[in-house]
Formats: C-alpha cells, sequence, structure tokens
C-alpha cells in the first residue's frame, strides 16, 4: 500500500503573498509557494484528508518546541498558551494522544500540564503513559509501577544516565566562557544552544560539542535547529517512539483502520515522518514557513495554523460521532 496521498485534482495550497512572506524573509515567495504544491497545507486540504480518515483511528502525536510553542530565545521560557493547552486536552479527548519531545519528559509534564495523554521525552528514550492507558506492553520493557503523577515509565537508555551526566559537566565547564551557549540537561539526551551565540563563535561550540564526543563512542552529536544535541548511539528515535506507543495504545501499526498524525518541526521528527511514510498509512505534517527538505506529506505554517488544525480535528471527530 502506498502513502496516504491526496489526489492531485484535490491539491488547493494557498499561497503566500509577498507581504506575508516579507515577514519571515528567508526565503522567495515563489519557492514557498512551489515547495506548497508538494507539502500542501493540512488547513487548505483538510476535508480531503478526514474523507481519508472517516471511521479509521486516528492517533495523533505532537512534538513540543517548534510546534505547540513558538522558538524562544531561553528554552526554559518555551511555553504554551492557555488557548493552546486547552486545544490539546480537546484532542487529547478526542484522540490517543502523545507528546514526543527532545525535551527531558519532566520537562514536557511541566510544560503542558496535562495528564490525560502519553509524553516521550528525550526524543521517545523516556515515555511516559497513564496507568489507563496500557493496553499492551512486554513485561521487560516497563516498572508496570505508577509514579507519583500516575504514569507508567519506559527508558530505552537508562544505562547511559551516568556518562551522560559526566558528559554535561564537561560541556558545562567547555562552553562557560562563551556567552549565550546554554547546555540543557534532558535526561537522556543533552542539547546545547547556540541561539544567542555570537555568529563568529557558533563553530567554535559545535567543536566543543565535537570533542567532547570523542571521548565517548557510545553517544552521538547531531544538530537541530539552533542546538546540537548528544544521544546515546542507540537505534531508537522519535519513530521508533511512535511504534512503541501505538502498540502500547494497544493498536497493530499495521492495522489498515489506524492511521498515526504527527506534527512537528525539527530535524528529528523527520525519523517520525519516516515511520509513517514506510507503514504506508497516516499524515505527516512540518511545521515550517519557508521551503524545506522534509519526508512530511503536509504542512502547516506556525504553531497558529498547529492549534487551528487541532481545533478542526476535534471539531470533526465530534461531528462525526453525532452522525
Amino acid at each position: 500500500m502506498g502513502i496516504l496521498q491526496l489526489p492531485e485534482q484535490s491539491l488547493n495550497p494557498k499561497p503566500i503573498s509577498k507581504r506575508e512572506f516579507d515577514d519571515n524573509g528567508d526565503a522567495s515567495v515563489v519557492a514557498y509557494n512551489e515547495w506548497l504544491t508538494m507539502h500542501q497545507s493540512a488547513l487548505y486540504t483538510f476535508e480531503q484528508m478526514m474523507k481519508i480518515a472517516k471511521k479509521k483511528q486516528i492517533v495523533v502525536f505532537l512534538d513540543y518546541d517548534g510546534t505547540l510553542s513558538p522558538i524562544v530565545n531561553d528554552p526554559e521560557k518555551a511555553f504554551i498558551t492557555d488557548k493552546m493547552r486547552s486545544t490539546i486536552h480537546e484532542v487529547a479527548k478526542c484522540f490517543p494522544t502523545a507528546i514526543v519531545t527532545g525535551r527531558a519528559r519532566d520537562k514536557a509534564v511541566e510544560f503542558v500540564k496535562l495528564k490525560d495523554l502519553c509524553y516521550a521525552g528525550s526524543h521517545g528514550m523516556h515515555i511516559s503513559i497513564p496507568s489507563g492507558f496500557l493496553k499492551s506492553a512486554k513485561p521487560e520493557d516497563q516498572t508496570h509501577i505508577a509514579d507519583e503523577q500516575g504514569f507508567i515509565n519506559f527508558y530505552a537508555a537508562k544505562k547511559f544516565s551516568y556518562k551522560l551526566k559526566k558528559i554535561k559537566e564537561k560541556l558545562l565547564e567547555k562552553t562557560k566562557g562563551i556567552r549565550g551557549a546554554i547546555v540543557e540537561d534532558n535526561k537522556f539526551c543533552i542539547s546545547v544552544h547556540f541561539r544567542c551565540v555570537d555568529d563568529e563563535l557558533v563553530d567554535n561550540v559545535k567543536k566543543i560539542v565535537d570533542s567532547v564526543i570523542e571521548s565517548y563512542p557510545e553517544f552521538r552529536a547531531g544538530e537541530g535547529k539552533m542546538v546540537m544535541e548528544v544521544r546515546p548511539n542507540i537505534e531508537w528515535n522519535k519513530g521508533h517512539a511512535l511504534g512503541y506507543l501505538l502498540n502500547t495504545f494497544g493498536f497493530d501499526a499495521h492495522n489498515d483502520d489506524v492511521l498515526p498524525l504527527y506534527i512537528g518541526d525539527d530535524l528529528t521528527d523527520e525519523d517520525a515522518f519516516k515511520f509513517i511514510k514506510k507503514l504506508g498509512r497516516g499524515f505527516s505534517i512540518v511545521v515550517s514557513s519557508m521551503p524545506k527538505k522534509t519526508d512530511a506529506s503536509f504542512s502547516l505554517r506556525d504553531t497558529i495554523e498547529v492549534m487551528d488544525f487541532l481545533t478542526k480535528l476535534t471539531g470533526w471527530r465530534k461531528s462525526s460521532s453525532s452522525d
């Protein structure tokens, strides 16, 4: 079975005007509009998407930074609005829902402040499921003991915790003289932010990360949006997290009636898009206001459009349930 694509005649992405695009200033209007023909707006093709989803089980997966919360200079201030929180809450009432983020699971819970959904932190290396959601899982995968917040936890990289602490200490020491560099402990990965670093010093930050990792072959460094991320060098990413969560929810990923829907904006989200592409079913939506290489089939421009899309999604579910 191929990827769920809309018929070409149904594609009707809304072009961006020159005035609108001047606010972004990072790419030409023509290039973006051409890109939209390949990654059509999930808002303007919503009705066609839902025709595919009719009588099927949608499972919603949401990245955090850049998807639910705007990108900010200080990662500790990446707050979502009350309206976005309310929107996510409504989504979770209508569909099995998970936040899938590079943030530490605890930080994601602190930001979102909702308990009726799952959290996959550290790029899926720490997954927390409300006890009532647990439908299927291997006994060795989980503690099956709810923590103080009522979550059952799965750890894909627990054995790396000690060395990650050592790496964090070295990164803090080596970057302390670079103004604007931020080392963020995301429990099973470490993020070194350089968004606020002077342009001429960015390469220094990247070299520091690479030099530290040279002594730890069990780890690898990757680059995201103005950030270097250190992770255990294991076969686990956001795509694997989607497969694990679908199984945990009690769904067979290869069942034609199950449609994963993933919204994300960063390079690490491409692993989730690839999972859906390989699966041959579902909706992969990239959040971007400029052309970019992606395996996503659909697009949204920013967090505002994400909220609009999620609102339409819950409205569709409620109306279709009453039919």
